[in-house]
This record gives C-alpha cells, structure tokens and sequence, in this order.
C-alpha cells in the first residue's frame, strides 16, 4: 500500500485509491497526487484483478482496509476506477469502515459489461478476463450478486462517453459510452448523484475535469453540474 500524504497528518480525511482490471496500483499515482494536494490522505492499494476472484481479492485487501480504518480519525472515502467500482462495494459489503465516507465510481461496470459478454462467449479469448470474469459479465451468478451487497452509503457516479474508437465500440457497447462500459451499465438506482463527462474509459482516472468532480462529490456528497454550477 503507498500513502501518499504523510502518515502524521491522520486528521485528514483518507481516500483509498482502486485501480480497475487489468491494473496496478501505481496506474492511479495522478489521482492520488490530486487528492493530496486537495487535503486528502490518499492510499493507492493494487490487487490481481486477473488470477484472483472478486471474494479472494477482497480477502486480500481487508487486512489494508482494515488498517486504514484504524488509523483513520477523519471519515474514509473510496474512489475507484471500472472494476474497482466492484471491489468497493464487495468490501463494503463485507469489512464496512467504521467511519464510511464518500464513494465515487468512474465507470464502473455496475450493470456488467458487454464486452465482457463477448469476451466470456469466445472459448480463444475466453482466458483474457481470467477470474473476473463473473463480476464483469452482465449476466452475474447470483452469489456474486450478494457480494456486491446494497446501496446503503453515498455512491456518486462519473460515467465517460466519448470513446477513442467509436465505431469500433458501437459495434458491441450500447451507445452512449466510454468505449468499454455503457453509460447504461454504470447507473444504480440507489447512487446519490451520477454524472456524464466526455472522456473514453481509460481517461476517466486522469482528466481534470474527472479530478474537479471528484473532490466536489468527496466534500459535498454530489456533483457540481452545469444547471447548477452558478448557484450558491
């Protein structure tokens, strides 16, 4: 686990940092930086989104949780990247914080994805998703369901929709979305506030204007959007 901020100033309020498939935990060092320059204590943790199931990458990342929980004074928030969506609310679910902050979710699968349909229905390209597979496709077994648990804590939701290859996209993800995941597929109906930016899925960790929303939602518990940008 890399903390960002420094370890003596645990009256800040703690981010931990989820990168999603395929990551590591380095991938999301410009978002942690920003959070720590916005007065946060920013935890990035890395998991193997590949060779684990989503109930072995909780249980390895319960002792982290764990740890920040303890040594957190200030309320501990989560944001998370795709899948990472998915492991927070697994270990919500499971190892809930004390003091449960904000979650903001950059898009996150929440309804599957269909590329991970197309992916899982191909025996040659099946090995790609490798142990994700059920937490990614749309079609989840019912035990995994469970895992993911309920809404019960605030969720804000920042969904791209500008894909780098939109033709290519079109053909298996529903239009609108950030080449990966459908707008669609991102939206719960118990989030506390969700959001559409421009931006493709690979983007969504590192753009400002992803970074602006982030901290509005993490202080406020909802986004800044356009009708009410000039409001009070």
């Amino acid at each position: 686990m890399h903390v960002t901020a420094a370890e003596t100033e645990e009256e800040r309020a703690t981010v931990l940092v989820l990168h999603g498939f395929a990551g590591f935990r380095g991938m999301n060092r410009p978002l942690a930086r920003m959070l720590a320059r916005s007065g946060y204590r920013a935890c990035e943790v890395g998991y193997d989104s590949w060779g684990l199931t989503l109930e072995e990458v909780c249980d390895r990342l319960g002792t982290q949780l764990n740890d920040l929980d303890e040594t957190s004074t200030g309320p501990l928030h989560i944001v998370a990247h795709s899948m990472g969506g998915l492991v927070a609310r697994a270990l919500i679910n499971s190892r809930r914080p004390r003091n449960l902050g904000h979650v903001v979710m950059l898009g996150t699968p929440n309804g599957g994805s269909e590329i991970a349909d197309f992916l899982n229905g191909m025996a040659l390209l099946r090995p790609i998703l490798g142990r994700a597979a059920p937490a990614l496709v749309t079609q989840r077994p019912a035990e995994i369901e469970a895992m993911l648990g309920r809404i019960d804590y605030p969720v804000g939701i920042i969904a791209g929709s500008r894909p780098i290859m939109p033709i290519a996209a079109a053909r298996l993800v529903p239009e609108p979305s950030d080449g990966k995941v459908s707008v669609a597929s991102t939206r719960l109906p118990e989030a506390a506030d969700h959001i559409i930016l421009p931006l493709s899925h690979s983007m969504l960790p590192y753009h400002a204007s992803a970074h602006c929303q982030i901290v509005h939602f993490l202080s406020h518990g909802r986004f800044e959007h356009p009708e009410t940008s000039g409001a009070n």
